[in-house]
């Protein structure tokens, strides 16, 4: 342990790079993307300290956690703009059919048919009056493997 202490005393700069790697490394094998604002801030305090900012530990610790919650904070409100999280998943093919045109391809009998979408087949179910084999309908909801539509 006394080396760590004599490393840190003579180059506070490769304990700082250290940590960030560290934390960016467990980052990269959770991604989680809470790791990566910590690891930023040791990066930035390791700089600081290559610079020869006299802040001690104590000082160190402090501007880490200071720049740690700032970077989430602000990470945290600039992903929420850009990526929201109400917006659906690209990989989510189900979800992406709501709001899509589909072509019925089996006539509907209680309320129930099957329509063409989005290169394939669906089950689907519609309330009211039924449309014919070749009309559009519009998708509402997915549940499970049926399509809830409406016609157009």
């Amino acid at each position: 342990m006394d080396w760590l202490i004599d490393l840190y005393s003579a180059q506070p700069f490769w304990i700082w790079l250290a940590i960030g790697v560290a934390l960016l490394a467990v980052e990269v094998t959770m991604t989680t993307e809470w790791l990566l604002w910590p690891a930023a801030a040791a990066g930035l305090v390791a700089v600081l300290t290559a610079l020869g900012l006299p802040l001690g530990v104590g000082g160190e610790l402090i501007v880490f956690a200071l720049l740690t919650v700032v970077f989430t904070v602000l990470a945290r409100r600039f992903l929420t703009r850009i990526n929201p999280g109400d917006a659906a998943d690209i990989n989510d093919r189900d979800s992406r059919l709501v709001g899509q045109r589909a072509q019925v391809v089996q006539a509907f009998a209680e309320g129930r048919g099957r329509v063409f979408i989005s290169g394939s087949e669906w089950a689907a179910e519609i309330d009211g009056e039924a449309p014919m084999v070749g009309q559009t309908v519009l998708v509402e909801a997915v549940s499970g493997s049926r399509l809830k539509v409406r016609a157009v």
